[in-house]
């Protein structure tokens, strides 16, 4: 489990389990999330809560680990900008440091 900092002072901080880095990789959700400009604000936020309620209004949203996602990080209180700027880099580094094998993407293909 890694903490991401979710205020500038890092009085605050939202706790993140490899499970849900492997949910936000399942459902491609920070994928295309931040424009070309590279800024991540509060509407890139909304943005994730809005691609995030439809997957939960869909088939889809019946997963408990997506559920768990919501609950624990994105809609955690403590969520603002920076904190979601934190979540993608730690994101990034958790997907180098966990490579996708070829069995994991046919089976995700299937």
């Amino acid at each position: 489990m890694q903490k991401i900092q979710a205020n500038l002072s890092g009085t605050r901080s939202i706790n993140v389990d490899d499970s849900h880095l492997q949910t936000l990789k399942n459902y491609k959700l920070l994928d295309n999330l931040v424009d070309s400009n590279g800024i991540v604000d509060e509407s890139v936020l909304d943005k994730l809560k809005f691609n995030i309620r439809s997957l939960l209004s869909s088939d889809a949203g019946k997963d408990k680990e997506l559920l768990n996602l919501c609950l624990d990080v994105v809609y955690h209180t403590n969520m603002k900008a920076l904190g979601l700027s934190n979540l993608i880099k730690l994101y990034n580094t958790w997907v180098k440091d966990h490579p996708e094998t070829e069995e994991t993407a046919a089976t995700e293909t299937d």
